[in-house]
């Protein structure tokens, strides 16, 4: 039996550790800003107006990876065809390849997907029938919504010629005195929340990478590469012969497939199986009747650079979920979808769902017991005057305190100033944090780069204490504020700068470092909010492909509309259930952490009813099946050598996807999909 977390289950280090002290000079970090302005200046014209791949968009998005890639092989060739220095170090490649990820989220679902749609939608879509002028428009802050109905009018429909603008004549033509004051507003919330993530992931990162040593799947392939190039071996590692026979499947695969979509006479390899009619619609395996199989081999390839417990346990988790599906079937048990009541998640549609309101409780309960000592020391030397942290990440530990105190309650006044109470500002302010916090490890520590929440934080809250408790203007507003920021965690900045964190741990100035990435995220929020409401201006929100935005938006207010006029409430059953899922999260904590044997990892149930672990779930069983027959007939020599492969199969899918990307910004059709949206 162990009494204290044990590191993560794995044979040896993915990536060295590289000296302490490494500098990272400007012009990385002039490139890094350079690339990610352009990143979030581009992707709402490349993702809403010519629904081609996205660029930006989960946890190791397309666009900076296949910068990464040719600017490593830029570097590369320039030092040998000049006999200089390289332009760029591995860790500076690496930097500017973070830099990028960190804010390519910021310029879709991360932020300006939703946020016009957002602060429109109660005036654009009230109608007689719905009563969102008498029961809603009262209740909305004034200073955060835009005034006047022409503006709201012409950002659907477009201004009046403009297609035919140019993009400076159109600038001049928006009517920004109508949103001048959104913009403040919004954007202190924004940078608020910024800063709190900040100094909040630099809290619980020495956790995460010292004590429990987690290997971050989604870096060792850029580590890799830095590696490669600090030590002058880039030859050795991109003609690896199981790399380039990993990097083959895919570039075959999407070479058929792309042709095939361009030109329908070529054959294609199918990449979706819909299994779900192999299983009878009744009985046990009533859960399975919509399964379906996606091959898709980057994820093959962080699933087997995962920790193989963490592999093991989303897939295994998501069979068994399906299989309960079909036992509450067979047992008679069931529970109407109006048990919810009203619901915010973005993909909730089942009271059983409901368990992952107490597993993720439990869980952030069990990283603060984990992290206990280690809080507590951070709080000791908070105290202390003139005493620093021996290992001070971005931030030093008492900055990172202070400023995680600061940005909370500069957050929970924002909202006071609003109209919220200050207890129930406090209280949306920390089960948004609990679920970013809770959502930031399991990506993390599992590899995976497409996360979507199954419950939201709100819907914790009207669980455990009901939604009375909230004032009509403090449900609306927390609802919004959700929406905005805490809801769509697809590309939330949190993860990213953990990332950041475990990229930069053994460089020089972390201090400047910390501050570029601050006003990097300030930055590219600014061009990213520009970028979008020209776009939706010049051809207007209802002629872009903003559907899933406008839909999720809109059932916001629908779903809270009841509350104010009935005060709906959750059936029994949605109790039983999050207090089932409280305890199994509670079981198998204890068991994680009590017996190193153990093979299941909690955030593996985490995951279990995420909308991402539909799509994911095949490629985590046959990642996890590699990398245990290795283990079992191999080997950590065999481990090592198929390592490359399972690289490779990660660098192929994304540099296909980059290439078709490209070729997509020139054809009507928006092109081939590589990745999933």
């Amino acid at each position: 039996m162990s009494r204290h977390p044990a590191p993560e289950k794995r044979t040896e280090p993915l990536f060295k550790e590289r000296k302490e002290g490494e500098v990272i000079r400007p012009r990385a970090f002039i490139l890094g800003c350079v690339l990610a302005v352009l990143i979030c200046a581009l992707t709402p014209f490349n993702n809403v107006y010519q629904n081609a791949t996205p660029l930006g968009g989960g946890y190791f998005p397309l666009a900076p990876f296949y910068v990464l890639f040719w600017l490593t092989l830029i570097t590369v060739l320039s030092g040998k065809w000049f006999k200089a220095e390289p332009l760029l170090t591995g860790l500076e490649l690496v930097f500017t390849w973070g830099l990028m990820v960190l804010v390519s989220g910021i310029a879709y679902t991360g932020f300006a997907r939703t946020f016009f749609i957002n602060l429109t939608a109660p005036f654009y879509f009230a109608s007689v029938e719905n009563r969102w002028q008498e029961i809603i428009q009262p209740l909305l802050p004034d200073n955060l919504f835009p005034l006047g109905n022409a503006a709201i009018e012409s950002i659907y429909n477009g201004l009046e010629g403009g297609r035919d603008m140019g993009w400076l004549t159109l600038a001049r033509h928006i009517p920004w005195e109508a949103w001048a004051l959104p913009f403040l507003s919004w954007g202190a919330f924004m940078v608020i929340c910024y800063f709190l993530i900040l100094c909040m992931i630099h809290i619980i990162s020495h956790q995460a990478m010292q004590n429990e040593r987690m290997n971050f799947p989604l870096l060792i392939v850029p580590k890799m590469i830095q590696t490669a190039l600090d030590e002058k071996k880039p030859g050795a590692f991109f003609c690896n012969r199981f790399l380039l026979a990993g990097l083959a499947i895919p570039v075959c695969l999407h070479l058929l497939n792309g042709l095939s979509f361009y030109f329908p006479s070529f054959p294609q390899i199918n990449t979706l199986v819909l299994a779900g009619s192999y299983f009878p619609q009744q009985g046990i395996f009533n859960g399975f009747i919509k399964l379906k199989l996606y091959f898709y081999p980057a994820f093959i390839g962080f699933a087997f650079l995962a920790s193989k417990q963490v592999s093991f346990s989303f897939w295994f988790f998501y069979i068994l979920g399906a299989f309960f599906t079909g036992v509450l079937t067979v047992a008679g048990w069931s529970f109407p979808a109006s048990e919810l009541g009203t619901t915010f998640g973005p993909t909730l549609s089942s009271p059983e769902e409901t368990q992952m309101i107490g597993a993720f409780i439990v869980f952030a309960l069990f990283l603060v017991w984990l992290a206990r000592f280690h809080f507590l020391g951070i709080t000791r030397n908070a105290f202390r005057f003139g005493h620093e942290n021996s290992d001070p990440g971005l931030i030093t530990d008492k900055i990172a305190f202070w400023g995680t105190g600061t940005g909370f309650f500069l957050l929970a006044a924002w909202f006071s100033f609003h109209g919220v109470a200050l207890w129930q500002s406090i209280l949306m302010v920390v089960f948004f944090l609990l679920f970013t916090m809770v959502a930031t490890r399991v990506i993390c520590q599992g590899g995976i780069t497409y996360f979507t929440l199954t419950v939201a934080p709100l819907d914790a809250v009207n669980t455990l204490f009901g939604l009375k408790i909230f004032s009509s203007p403090a449900l609306l507003l927390g609802s919004i504020s959700q929406k905005i920021l805490f809801l769509d965690l697809r590309e939330s900045v949190a993860p990213s700068i953990l990332h950041m964190l475990r990229i930069t741990r053994r460089a020089k100035s972390k201090g400047w470092i910390a501050g570029a990435v601050f006003l990097m995220m300030v930055a590219c929020l600014m061009v990213s909010a520009v970028a979008m409401i020209l776009l939706c201006y010049k051809y207007g929100i209802r002629d872009l492909e903003m559907d899933w935005a406008t839909r999720s938006t809109v059932s916001v207010y629908n779903n809270i509309l009841p509350v104010f006029q009935n005060q709906v409430e959750q059936g029994a059953s949605i109790k039983y259930f999050a207090l089932a899922g409280a305890v199994v999260m509670g079981a198998l904590a204890i068991l994680y952490h009590r017996f190193y044997w153990w093979p299941l990892h909690p955030i593996g149930y985490l995951m279990v009813y995420s909308s991402a672990m539909k799509i994911l779930w095949l490629s985590f069983f046959i990642g996890w099946l590699f990398n245990a027959l290795c283990m079992r007939y191999g080997g950590v020599s065999l481990f090592t050598r198929m390592r490359y492969f399972f690289v490779g199969l990660i660098m192929g899918d994304f540099l296909m996807g980059g290439t078709w990307a490209l070729i997509g910004l020139f054809t009507e059709t928006g092109g081939y999909q590589v990745l999933p949206l």
